[in-house]
């Protein structure tokens, strides 16, 4: 029965302060906030603190919500924006601090293998690509690797992109041509 409310009504219901839409709220899109930010950011605690930071903002701005677009293009635009803004603060940080670490310089994406009973050759090989892949995507300026993210995995149309990025549809496809060829030039050499 939850499932057949749509989040445009449940976002009318917490507006009134009902936390039990909010929960279905949650529970419905959690994962997908998680992963778009995973993607993103690259680092799991984070995406983890970020995804919940999102929920707070869609909690607070429940009552002047208006729903204008798709639900999701509005709440992965929170998303985007809270990575973007993560990323700025993290370049100002590393600009003043001269003696900064990097705790956790590994980003690797979670992928299911299709063999049930992988090597131990094919799963290092897989963990390598994986992290080349990881690792030439966090290469990419901001912009691209957004765009690549949201059409790569969330597998959102070109107009949703352009709504969540703040962009034209021609400027979407000339990103995502960009972060492909980008792609492709940062793997050849690996």
């Amino acid at each position: 029965m939850d499932k057949e409310i749509p989040s445009e009504d449940l976002m009318a219901r917490i507006a009134k302060g009902d936390e039990d839409a909010f929960e279905i709220l949650v529970s419905r899109h959690q994962t997908s906030v998680f992963n778009l930010i995973y993607r993103f950011i690259g680092d799991r605690a984070q995406a983890k603190d970020l995804s919940q930071e999102v929920f707070i903002r869609v909690w607070q701005a429940a009552k002047t919500y208006k729903p204008k677009a798709k639900f999701t293009t509005w709440l992965y635009r929170i998303g985007a924006n809270l990575c973007l803004n993560e990323l700025k603060s993290a370049r100002r940080k590393k600009w003043f601090s001269l003696n900064r670490s990097d705790e956790n310089s590994e980003h690797t994406f979670e992928e299911t293998l299709t063999d049930s009973a992988p090597s131990a050759e094919d799963l290092l090989l897989s963990k390598e690509r994986s992290r080349q892949i990881s690792d030439a995507l966090q290469g990419l300026p901001e912009n691209q690797r957004m765009a690549l993210i949201l059409k790569r995995y969330d597998d959102l149309s070109y107009q949703e992109i352009a709504r969540i990025i703040g962009c034209s549809v021609s400027a979407v496809e000339s990103l995502l041509v960009r972060a492909k060829r980008n792609l492709q030039e940062k793997l050849k050499k690996l």
